[in-house]
């Protein structure tokens, strides 16, 4: 079996003027509702011991020492969620690996989430997401900001909250 994320069929993986594609609203997604699951297989956080990255590979953190990833390139493909990220996003965490609406989102809206609410890539990442409060660069460590924390409050992962 291969291994996939769970995307709502509310949504559609398309081109996305942010960033390469994205996921989309095909549908309204009333505020609560699940966008997303992530998925993956239970992976070492470090270098995958005699195995090469599948192209596109990111794991995402969920345990200290261990990611969700995939393990092939057509892997890689299905366990994306395509979630944008934007310094003003439509979407949160609820626990650790479910993703769902902060707020109602239109049908033709970009699905988008802060990449603070899960720690993130540990290389800083330059933001171009044009919202109004735009940090300018997106760092592994923004989940700590005070600021964000008030913002994000109830969306946050699980395991980051559990790590601080």
């Amino acid at each position: 079996m291969i291994a996939a994320s769970y995307r709502s069929p509310k949504t559609i993986v398309r081109r996305s003027g942010t960033h390469g594609r994205g996921l989309f609203a095909r549908k309204a997604i009333r505020k609560g509702e699940i966008v997303s699951i992530r998925g993956g297989h239970i992976l070492p956080a470090g270098p995958l011991k005699g195995r090469r990255k599948p192209p596109g590979y990111w794991g995402y953190p969920i345990a200290d020492g261990f990611v969700l990833g995939p393990l092939t390139r057509r892997e890689t493909e299905s366990v994306m969620m395509f979630l944008n990220h934007s310094c003003a996003p439509n979407v949160g965490i609820l626990g650790q690996i479910v993703f769902v609406a902060m707020r109602s989102i239109r049908a033709g809206e970009e699905l988008t989430i802060d990449y603070a609410m899960f720690g993130g890539d540990p290389k800083p990442m330059r933001c171009h997401c044009e919202a109004p409060a735009c940090r300018g660069l997106v760092t592994a460590n923004d989940w700590r900001r005070k600021d964000l924390q008030r913002k994000y409050r109830g969306y946050f992962s699980s395991y980051l909250l559990r790590s601080s």
